[in-house]
């Protein structure tokens, strides 16, 4: 079995699991467009772009895991805190796709796994430990630093133990499952912490630079409430 360069290879999951997770992932992005037009105007429609792109940049950073399978960096908290989780999964998603039809990173077979994983499982993770954070810790650079670090580390190994579903699932090979999931959260911790640092650095970059860009930061607060009686 050969190595990929990147994501999940061709044969690693049998057909029948992989056109499940196709439909699942197409499914899902479908309710992604249809959000992300809610959210998407001047200001995160050009912010969307660059982080696609400094997605697929930063995912040309990989570490071979287990035969066929590689892990890298995902992007997918960096994504949320910066234009949201619709939108985020979109980006992720079109870096995989393109990456996949035009450089062969990761089977085309695989496709529906490979977006599962790391547009949907990542990202939703993200979001929610993003959405939760965002309100406990102080809303400044800092404090988004720190969010942005703990959300890519937990996200991550989500992300990866994705995969060992899927395996279980529809692996063709007899490696153990066990050692499967030991393995790529071992793997993905020490990849989530690398990510960490880059998001933490990033996104606290362009919070102190330019926070009306940051969506977190516009979106995950708590409202304020006004006592009328009071001012009166």
């Amino acid at each position: 079995m050969d190595a990929q360069a990147m994501h999940i290879a061709n044969g690693i999951v049998n057909g029948p699991v992989s056109a499940i997770f196709v439909v699942f992932a197409v499914a899902v992005l479908a309710v992604c467009v249809w959000k992300a037009q809610a959210d998407l105007d001047d200001r995160l429609a050009p912010m969307a772009g660059l982080v696609a792109a400094f997605i697929f940049a930063v995912q040309m950073l990989n570490f071979q895991v287990l035969p066929g399978v590689s892990g890298h960096l995902l992007g997918g908290t960096l994504a949320v805190i910066l234009v949201g989780p619709w939108v985020g999964a979109l980006c992720v998603s079109t870096v995989l796709i393109v990456q996949c039809l035009l450089f062969a990173d990761g089977g085309l077979t695989a496709i529906g796994l490979n977006i599962t994983n790391m547009a949907i499982l990542g990202t939703a993770a993200g979001y929610l430990l993003v959405a939760g954070l965002v309100r406990l810790l102080p809303k400044n650079p800092a404090g988004l630093g720190v969010t942005a670090f703990i959300a890519s580390v937990i996200s991550v190994v989500v992300a990866s133990q994705g995969f060992v579903l899927e395996y279980a699932l529809g692996g063709t090979t007899q490696l153990s499952l066990p050692w499967i999931s030991g393995t790529m959260a071992g793997t993905h911790v020490l990849i989530g912490i690398g990510e960490g640092l880059i998001a933490a650095t990033t996104v606290a970059t362009v919070a102190r630079v330019r926070p009306d860009l940051v969506y977190a930061l516009r979106t995950f607060r708590k409202p304020v409430t006004v006592d009328v009686e009071a001012v009166a």
